[in-house]
């Protein structure tokens, strides 16, 4: 048997190795979220239940190659593929969402955003209405990886996400909410991504019990484009690895990597991107666990801090009239932008290191924050930008 370490003990050590009383001081670190972060973790004051998720294991998502047909099981589709048998298949086109010839072996998905995310501030109500009408497993879609692309914080990310699922449980009922699939983009803040989604899972099945149900919410992941770089391509390969296995210790039912070749993506490199998925899969079967991060201090913490502070604020934009009023006025493009100007001016700083761009070696400034922003639109912008 181990002998248990008491808190005092281990700051007792650590005050002695750092030469000082005051460890938090040293050990402390800033983070964009106002997360408060502790050195040490060694108990949780209200322990989480396992957080499912809807599928048994995470399916590993490729972009469509006639060539891998034969040993991948999951596409993402932009253009229609015909004699595709037992798949599951994303589709990600509006187009083909109308025009997909539908087999019965296969399972569908879309991942067409139904929100303009611009000052129209609009739901697009019979889009939605078309893809609920499709044999489809899960036909409405939540996009808010463009809002982690454009430099949402995550709590930002999880409230937009419950706001949305607010618009369109008010106009098509609460029959929708088994019908949503949420696509969210996974970023470099490894446990702080892991506890990500297992906040929307918890925020999703707290949503749905308001109303007396028990819903666990559907789960696509894909690799962020925030962090990468044109410069030195292979350390995206590394950053997306850590992603993904985030995504899949997180409990996200898909995953799916951009391409980690930004300048030029080929076949080859897609496939390269998609083997990342098949190495974390095989070699460390972390696609299987239902909710492999239940039971760390650390994660549960972190976790039921993201969930109570991105339940305050959705209520807050409830308040404030909802998702798409607030995009009609500009508050929440300006959230976004307020955000993301801070996010790239602690890349400037030094105080978020890049490899490749701002350290090992440290590139000239091209371009400035304000050049690259703008405080009236949600758009995607990669942080390396400035320095390319």
């Amino acid at each position: 048997m181990f002998k248990k370490t008491s808190l005092q003990d281990w700051v007792s050590v650590v005050q002695k190795q750092l030469k000082t009383e005051n460890i938090y001081e040293i050990l402390s670190k800033e983070n964009l979220e106002g997360i408060t972060v502790k050195p040490y973790y060694n108990s949780v004051a209200k322990p989480l239940s396992n957080l499912p998720k809807v599928e048994e294991s995470t399916h590993l998502v490729s972009p469509y190659h006639e060539s891998s047909e034969e040993n991948i099981f999951a596409f993402l589709l932009n253009d229609n593929v015909e004699n595709l048998q037992e798949k599951v298949i994303f589709v990600n086109n509006k187009d083909l969402a109308e025009h997909i010839s539908l087999d019965e072996s296969n399972r569908y998905f879309s991942l067409i955003d139904v929100f303009s995310e611009d000052q129209k501030g609009g739901l697009n109500q019979q889009l939605v209405k078309e893809l609920l009408a499709k044999d489809f497993e899960r036909n409405i879609c939540i996009n808010v990886s463009l809002h982690q692309n454009a430099g949402a914080t995550i709590v930002q990310q999880l409230a937009i996400a419950l706001a949305k699922t607010t618009e369109l449980t008010e106009i098509f009922g609460l029959q929708i909410l088994n019908k949503i699939i949420f696509r969210v983009a996974v970023g470099g803040n490894y446990f702080f991504e892991i506890a990500k989604i297992r906040a929307l899972k918890l925020l999703f099945n707290q949503f749905s019990k308001e109303f007396d149900l028990d819903e666990i919410p559907y789960i696509f992941a894909e690799t962020s484009l925030r962090n990468k770089s044109k410069n030195d391509a292979e350390n995206n390969l590394i950053r997306s690895t850590l992603e993904l296995s985030a995504a899949m210790i997180g409990g996200a039912d898909a995953v799916f990597s951009n391409d980690y070749q930004l300048e030029k993506s080929d076949s080859v490199s897609e496939e390269i991107s998609f083997k990342q998925q098949i190495v974390l899969a095989y070699e460390s079967i972390i696609n299987v666990f239902e909710d492999a991060g239940n039971g760390s201090y650390y994660i549960e913490n972190l976790t039921q801090q993201f969930a109570e502070k991105s339940w305050h604020m959705f209520l807050q934009i409830e308040n404030d009239g909802g998702y798409c009023e607030l995009l009609k006025n500009g508050s929440i493009q300006k959230q976004i932008f307020e955000q993301a100007i801070k996010e790239q001016n602690w890349v400037e700083e030094g105080k978020i290191k890049i490899i490749g761009v701002n350290l090992y070696p440290k590139l000239e400034k091209t371009k400035s924050a304000a050049e690259m922003y703008s405080s009236g639109e949600i758009k995607a912008v990669r942080l390396a930008e400035m320095f390319e």
